[in-house]
């Protein structure tokens, strides 16, 4: 396993236009691409994103506790911003060639020194006991309980990859999970089940990959 960067967060959203609006007002991004089932936020199509999918509310937080994105400077800035249906951006200073792009992601589990180690059988690189590292972004792990709800407002993680079909041989050698793979236009994508039943995308970029 081998994942390049951290490619999108999918959400599942009530209101993917209130978010979409409040998200590019207050944030270097905008609407990428808008289709019947999802919008697509982002300062850059090939940088960390944020895809918004239609679904019937209220959402639940349960596994996802914040998303993270980078900036060169917070001044001037509000360092947190509630976007809606639970959905907390925090905003961290750093190095980077396109600003609001993905930082980290954080997740609740029981047991987070268990999840990171867990995690790493995913390709994601361990940079602390609680924080695993792709492509110079983060997962974060906090103890707290996922839960199952019924309807989580963490649709799956999205890390992007060289070859699927790379990561669909291995993941069936090391006996992960897989949920579903899906050919599409510009893209295809091996879904399968991570730790806490978070689920994973090895997303590859096709040559026609052309979104502004």
């Amino acid at each position: 396993m081998r994942p390049r960067t951290l490619d999108h967060i999918a959400l599942w959203v009530a209101d993917r236009d209130r978010i979409a609006e409040l998200a590019t007002g207050a944030l270097g991004m905008h609407v990428i691409e808008r289709t019947e089932r999802f919008t697509l936020l982002g300062a850059d199509a090939r940088r960390g994103k944020l895809t918004l999918f239609e679904a019937e509310g209220p959402r639940e937080r349960g596994a996802l506790r914040r998303i993270g994105l980078r900036v060169t400077s917070t001044e001037g800035r509000e360092p947190v911003l509630d976007l809606g249906e639970g959905l907390e951006v925090v905003l961290v200073e750093g190095e980077t060639d396109v600003e609001f792009d993905l930082d980290h992601v954080a997740l609740l589990a029981a047991d987070p020194a268990a999840a990171a180690s867990a995690w790493e059988a995913y390709g994601l690189v361990r940079a602390g006991e609680t924080r695993l590292e792709v492509g110079g972004a983060y997962l974060e792990l906090h103890e707290g309980s996922p839960g199952a709800p019924a309807r989580p407002l963490l649709n799956h993680i999205g890390v992007l990859v060289d070859s699927v079909d790379e990561h669909l041989e291995e993941a069936e050698e090391l006996g992960i999970e897989v949920d579903d793979v899906v050919d599409a236009a510009n893209t295809r994508a091996l879904f399968v089940w991570g730790p806490d039943r978070v689920k994973l995308e090895y997303v590859e970029h096709k040559p026609s990959f052309s979104l502004s």
